[in-house]
């Protein structure tokens, strides 16, 4: 499954991706926001995660940007099954922070996830990483006033994490068209 959006292509990973994906994630400062990823992250992991099997109604896409010279891995995004919620996540390598990759990409999963069905999606974050809070609102999430520990592979612990919930069968001209 593909989707472009204004300046990015969300794409399935392919075993080629496997040493561009080790060098966006293959970072402290971008594993530690994650609950999966384990630290150290090993080029073994990336080709593991590049092999790994699809399911169609819950897509994971590479975040790419195409340009004259191929194209920038500029992270990941993609929806999971999480008990009986659709749970989205992403991450952004660091040379791309502050850029708006993240909402640009989230806007497409989303609608992905809309056409896909999904009526109701959740996220979360980690109490010290304000910034993708940010993101999540942008594009309409809510707070559920919960904030609940959640481990973190990289950290190795518990963190806490505040919890949000966006409504897709919203009425059309909703939040996912919001600046």
């Amino acid at each position: 499954m593909f989707h472009i959006t204004e300046r990015l292509l969300l794409r399935p990973a392919w075993p080629e991706d496997a040493e561009a994906l080790f060098g966006g994630i293959a970072d402290q400062g971008v594993v530690r926001n994650l609950a999966r990823a384990p630290w150290p992250y090993l080029p073994q992991h990336a080709r593991e995660f590049v092999m790994r099997k699809q399911d169609p109604h819950y897509p994971v896409f590479l975040i790419t940007k195409p340009g004259d010279n191929g194209s920038d891995l500029i992270g990941c995004i993609g929806i999971d099954a999480s008990g009986d919620e659709v749970e989205l996540g992403y991450w952004i390598a660091r040379p791309f922070w502050g850029r708006g990759y993240a909402t640009e990409a989230a806007r497409g999963a989303l609608e992905v996830a809309k056409l896909l069905g999904h009526d109701r999606i959740t996220a979360g974050h980690f109490v010290d990483n304000p910034a993708s809070g940010k993101v999540l609102r942008k594009l309409g999430f809510r707070p559920t006033g919960q904030t609940a520990p959640r481990h973190s592979c990289g950290r190795g612990e518990d963190v806490d994490c505040v919890m949000y919930r966006l409504e897709l069968a919203a009425d059309e001209g909703d939040t996912l068209q919001a600046a």
